[in-house]
């Protein structure tokens, strides 16, 4: 799946666009930079609160596919100017981390095996 079809589906508002044909190749859910840092994996769609510009170092480390924030979250100007010069999708939305990281399971389970 890609940022373009996840922002589609979820009906994600586009702070900045990035590279809307980044592959998404899971997600993850987390507020603490340094747990993001430690566990996350290139590729990963990361859902968040925060809104800090530390946010887009983080996702350019890890090669992250984008970042969700959720809550409805103003997010800080020096964020986005940055994520814009990084390359990095910023995407928004009112629902909660909880709602976004279970439709956005729903999007990619994979069907059980009988």
């Amino acid at each position: 799946m890609t940022v373009g079809e996840v922002i589609d589906k979820l009906k994600l508002e586009t702070k900045v666009t990035g590279n809307p044909e980044r592959t998404i190749k899971g997600c993850y859910v987390s507020d603490m930079l340094s747990d993001v840092l430690a566990n996350s994996t290139e590729g990963n769609l990361w859902i968040t609160r925060q809104t800090h510009p530390n946010i887009v170092a983080v996702a350019a480390i890890k090669g992250l596919s984008g970042i969700v924030i959720t809550g409805n979250k103003p997010i800080d100007p020096e964020t986005l100017i940055k994520a814009a010069a990084e390359e990095v999708p910023v995407l928004s939305t009112f629902l909660s981390s909880f709602e976004v990281a279970g439709i956005f399971y729903n999007l990619i389970k994979k069907p059980e095996v009988a």
